[in-house]
């Protein structure tokens, strides 16, 4: 009779193992956009063209003069950009946990709607400033948040835009990231300063307005997931943000002075 080997179970992951799978969800999120925009933001330096002259283009079209294909790679790109929240998910449920863990639900959804939209009132005026002040300096370039063709699916693939960035970068950048070096042994200061430099990091491909900008967003957004133990409330907030920006970049662009189109 033939015996089945028994599969042993899981153990506890080491504290080396924790640290490689937190390097690798990193090298396939976040951390990789992060040297990307260092190597764009390298391209734009060695440019003959100064820094306010330039323009990053977000949310772009990606078949010119094909709208419907247009829309399906919209469609793709955002599904492939919430993978490694689904990542992360699968390691948190392996773990035990689960997004829950990480304040990552919809068990208080008017407490998180309202933080968010506060933290969002907040933030935006303030990080919309500073945009203008340093791409009228030459710090930055200019940012189009929307390069997407005036269709019927514009605004819908904006807002789904907002949404997805939101959740994967706080889900990784916020939650996910704090928890894995809290128990890598990490000091709160420590962690707090890793994920607002990562946050920085990935933004630099605007300029040097959008890398500090976002440094300061990221320890705002640290020290607030750190009192409410919740990153759905910053999820909020980073989607308002990111919503105003794109649609309302979108509406206005050329229609008003002050904003710089390129």
């Amino acid at each position: 009779m033939t015996t089945v080997p028994t599969v042993p179970e899981t153990a506890k992951p080491t504290r080396r193992l924790l640290g490689v799978e937190l390097l690798t969800v990193l090298g396939l999120s976040l951390g990789a956009s992060g040297i990307s925009a260092l190597i764009s933001f390298t391209g734009s330096l060695t440019e003959t063209l100064k820094l306010g002259q330039q323009v990053a283009t977000l949310n772009g079209s990606r078949a010119p003069g094909r709208p419907w294909l247009d829309l399906v790679w919209q469609l793709y790109y955002i599904g492939r950009g919430l993978m490694p929240v689904v990542l992360v998910g699968y390691l948190l449920v392996r773990e035990g946990a689960g997004l829950r863990v990480l304040g990552f639900d919809l068990g208080r959804k008017l407490g998180d709607l309202g933080r968010g939209a506060a933290v969002a009132a907040a933030i935006g005026g303030s990080g919309l400033a500073l945009y203008l002040a340093s791409q009228a300096a030459g710090y930055n370039l200019t940012v189009a948040p929307s390069g997407l063709p005036d269709v019927w699916w514009r605004i819908p693939v904006l807002l789904m835009s907002a949404w997805q960035n939101a959740i994967l970068e706080e889900v990784v950048v916020l939650g996910y990231l704090l928890r894995r070096l809290g128990q890598l042994g990490w000091s709160w200061p420590a962690a707090l300063a890793a994920s607002s430099l990562l946050r920085g990091s990935y933004h630099l491909y605007q300029g040097v307005g959008g890398l500090v900008g976002n440094i300061v967003m990221g320890v705002v957004f640290c020290l607030l997931y750190r009192r409410w133990g919740r990153v759905m409330p910053l999820v909020v907030a980073h989607a308002l943000i990111d919503t105003v920006a794109f649609v309302g970049y979108a509406l206005l662009a050329g229609h008003v002075s002050w904003l710089p189109t390129g």
